[in-house]
């Protein structure tokens, strides 16, 4: 879909999966690596064990994300020599994207900021991904994986509340930022049409990460209880909600909610345990829809809830995962294994769906299996490739090539424009959606379109609730289908219609709205769609060119693909529940509904490719995104650790691999904490020079500081429980080491980066005269971002969308409404 496009990806190992996502859609990608190589050529795991770590070609987080690159050497930081640097400027002059992760700033030292390469190619789309963004208090601030979990947020939420919070232990903060960065470029490229002209695309991974703490990052700004961590679940006000239970053989994920969406399963669950003569009839008659509502109203206690969990984890204690999962296909309920990687790799639902390719790692003797395409298309399936290149393989025919300079395709372009001059209006505007999504893992993908000026059509319906808006945080702790933060957030800037799509009548507006777009997407279970005849044929059948996502847990076909559910189960069944923990208890697992939390950026990568395919070709297309497939790309390390190795990611805690120490220390204050991660022995030393630590302590270097880790540890938390958090962050960031508070919903609302960043925005609401949301994750240099508005109230815009989108006059309006089919 993006043959032609050429992308220079000069980034190390926290963007090379955004470079890989572009080159799975079809880019030309060149990987540019200093002499040497690039850094995640020395992350681990590598194929064949760590005795393998000296070899450039070995490591299984390289090849996780350059496969299908070509490499090429350049050395951009020699002064005396400006050689490469102007091979470098050659290859930008024909280039479409570049994508770096330098310190900010320092591109512009080298001669090679976003001014300076605008000035040599005025079409090129500049993506930067950083910590903290590119300006602002903490934009030079030292950053790890850990410390990027931990200003997010996301990290509070996770671990076992006696404990240290917690983070997954496959690096994941920068995996984020580089989905996000693969989005925001398309979406650049998809403006470039338009005025023929790139920009700067600044990517925060702070803010990315943001994302997955499920729009409880707005908890303060909207009066909100704080959501507490907890082992195996989350504690959420006066209710434990778990999503661990026992099985027979292990553990599986068994989700027991209330509301008109989510109550009907768990009363699917009791009835078969009833069945089983395993609770009683008062159990099976529990308020599986209005119980929230009977604990707030006093007629209830919350220790109700404990009790029913109680007697289901009884139940689930006795029966194999194998066999509650083949009783959950059947009866439609929320019960999933945990998995292991093993557990991932050898599940015949993937073989099913063809979604494994094989690679010839280096020193292995026998193919390894990695990850396949992130989603199906019927027009242009991925053909992703398996190899990922040798340290400067491509350098010579790369820069023999004679590839003239980037040329955009604009539309409508007939002078050239000021290259630093502001767009008027949104990256998107003119893009089209018609929007069937729910919950979080669809309206995600949709809200960023709305951000960047596309009109989003949303469709609801009176019959069926809207989980999101029954999901917290809620507007002063208050239930209701206005108060949702999530839902206010997921759905940012759309319009929002209520049609009765019980009744026939409704199919001729939706089939008008049908022609008026040029993508309908949907993230249902795969028969939601057929059953209102709204599948992909129908659809073409009505407009031939459209483009058509559907977005579900695992896929449109295959043996799981019945399986109702939530990202919840995706994270138990994908691989990053299990290995989130400590190693001497059960896993705490992710917060919330992990998967979705990444696939939301794939399906944005899918829709505007697609979009720029059928620009060039006229034809439209269906998508199949499988959110645990999507998922995928950010388990790829230890998928190929599995199968090179046999090593499946065990439970460590905070412990990383290569920095020591590296976890959560206590600070001053009740359950507060800070996330301290040092990098090298000259760290360490700054470290003791600060704590006071003297003698032989100080002079420890790192395998010596890996054998006394738990002294280690011990030392500096009884040194850093009594002081200042904040205080201590600066002082450490002072002395060249990476540390960050874990911070809480409160902190971030005062955080000066997000701040400066206008990372909150207080819109418009239609009933409570403003809400608070989030902001996009990603800056534009030209183009603004179009958030003024929350999600619309029920039924809002449908009499703006039937009169101003789809014409209707006075007469058919009241047809339709005689109809019952207006809500």
């Amino acid at each position: 879909m993006l043959t032609g496009l050429r992308v220079l990806d000069a980034s190390d190992h926290r963007g090379q999966l955004a470079g890989q996502i572009l080159a799975d859609l079809g880019a030309d990608v060149i990987l540019i690596e200093p002499p040497g190589g690039s850094p995640s050529r020395r992350i681990g795991p590598f194929a064949g064990g760590e005795d393998r770590a000296g070899d450039p070609d070995s490591s299984l987080w390289f090849w996780s994300y350059n496969r299908g690159k070509r490499s090429v050497v350049l050395d951009l930081d020699n002064a005396e020599d400006p050689t490469d640097r102007d091979r470098f400027l050659h290859l930008v002059r024909g280039a479409d994207v570049l994508i770096e992760t330098a310190t900010p700033g320092a591109m512009a030292t080298r001669g090679l900021g976003p001014a300076e390469l605008a000035a040599h190619n005025p079409a090129l789309v500049h993506t930067s991904i950083t910590p903290f963004g590119q300006d602002g208090p903490k934009a030079r601030w030292h950053a790890t994986d850990l410390t990027v979990v931990a200003a997010g947020m996301q990290m509070s939420m996770m671990g076992d509340a006696d404990r240290p919070p917690l983070r997954v232990p496959l690096d994941q903060a920068f995996l984020h930022a580089s989905a996000e960065a693969a989005a925001a470029t398309l979406i650049a490229l998809r403006e470039r049409r338009r005025s023929g002209l790139g920009q700067h695309v600044d990517v925060s991974a702070q803010q990315a990460i943001l994302q997955a703490t499920q729009s409880y990052a707005l908890s303060s700004l909207l009066n909100s209880a704080q959501i507490n961590r907890m082992s195996g679940g989350t504690k959420a006000g006066p209710f434990n909600v778990r999503l661990r239970s026992r099985a027979a053989d292990g553990y599986v994920s068994n989700t027991i909610l209330f509301g008109e969406a989510i109550g009907p399963f768990g009363r699917r669950l009791f009835e078969w345990i009833h069945e089983e003569g395993e609770c009683t009839d008062e159990e099976l008659a529990f308020e599986w829809i209005d119980f929230v509502d009977a604990v707030t109203t006093g007629r209830r206690p919350a220790s109700d809830y404990d009790h029913i969990q109680d007697v289901a984890e009884a139940f689930t204690a006795k029966r194999t995962k194998a066999d509650l999962l083949a009783e959950a296909l059947r009866r439609r309920l929320l019960l999933v294994p945990i998995a292991n990687v093993r557990d991932v790799v050898d599940n015949e639902h993937y073989a099913a769906r063809e979604f494994w390719r094989t690679v010839q790692l280096p020193g292995l003797d026998r193919p390894a299996r990695i990850p396949g395409p992130f989603a199906k298309f019927s027009a242009t399936p991925l053909e992703v490739a398996t190899t990922a290149p040798a340290l400067g393989a491509d350098t010579a025919a790369v820069l023999a090539e004679a590839r003239p300079a980037s040329v955009a395709n604009p539309v409508g372009v007939t002078a050239p424009r000021d290259a630093t001059e502001p767009l008027a209006g949104g990256a998107l505007d003119g893009v089209k959606i018609l929007d069937f999504m729910w919950v979080m893992a669809g309206p995600g993908s949709t809200r960023v379109f709305a951000d960047q000026g596309a009109t989003v059509v949303r469709v609801e319906t009176f019959n069926r609730t809207e989980t999101a808006r029954t999901i917290g945080p809620f507007l002063n702790d208050l239930g209701g289908a206005e108060n949702s933060g999530l839902y206010q957030n997921m759905n940012a800037g759309k319009l929002g219609i209520t049609l009765d799509l019980s009744k026939p009548e409704s199919r001729a507006v939706i089939e008008d709205l049908v022609r008026w777009a040029d993508i309908v997407t949907d993230s249902f279970s795969p028969k939601a769609m057929r059953g209102w005849g709204l599948d992909y044929e129908a659809l073409r059948a009505i407009k031939p060119d459209i483009i058509v996502a559907s977005t579900c847990l695992f896929g449109q076909y295959g043996p799981m693909s019945s399986l109702a559910g939530f990202g919840t189960m995706g994270a138990a069944m994908s691989g990053f529940y299990e290995m989130t923990g400590w190693p001497d208890r059960d896993p705490a697992g992710v917060f919330g509904a992990y998967t979705d939390y990444m696939s939301p950026r794939y399906l944005t990568c899918a829709l505007l490719a697609a979009l720029e395919h059928r620009e060039r070709t006229g034809q439209g297309q269906y998508i199949d995104l499988s959110q645990a497939e999507a998922a995928m790309g950010f388990l790829a390390p230890a998928v190929l650790d599995y199968e090179a190795n046999g090593a499946i990611a065990p439970a460590v805690g905070n412990r990383h691999p290569t920095m020591v120490p590296h976890g959560a220390f206590p600070v001053a204050g009740e359950d507060r904490w800070i996330a301290i991660a040092v990098e090298g022995d000259e760290q360490w030393r700054a470290l003791c020079d600060i704590a006071g630590l003297t003698g032989e302590l100080a002079a420890l270097d790192r395998d010596a500081r890996r054998s006394r880790e738990d002294e280690l540890e011990g030392i500096v938390a009884a040194w850093t429980a009594s002081r200042d958090g904040f205080a201590l962050q600066e002082r450490l960031q002072g002395a060249g080491i990476a540390a960050h508070m874990v911070q809480v919903s409160a902190d971030l609302v005062g955080d000066p980066q997000l701040v400066h960043r206008r990372h909150f925005r207080e819109v418009a609401h239609a009933d409570h005269g403003t809400f608070w949301i989030e902001g996009p994750r990603f800056r534009f240099s030209r183009s603004p971002d179009q958030v003024t508005a929350a999600g619309p109230s029920l039924g809002q815009h449908t009499f703006d969308v039937l009169l101003g989108i789809l014409g209707y006059d006075d007469e058919r309006l009241s047809e339709i409404a005689a109809a019952g089919v207006l809500e």
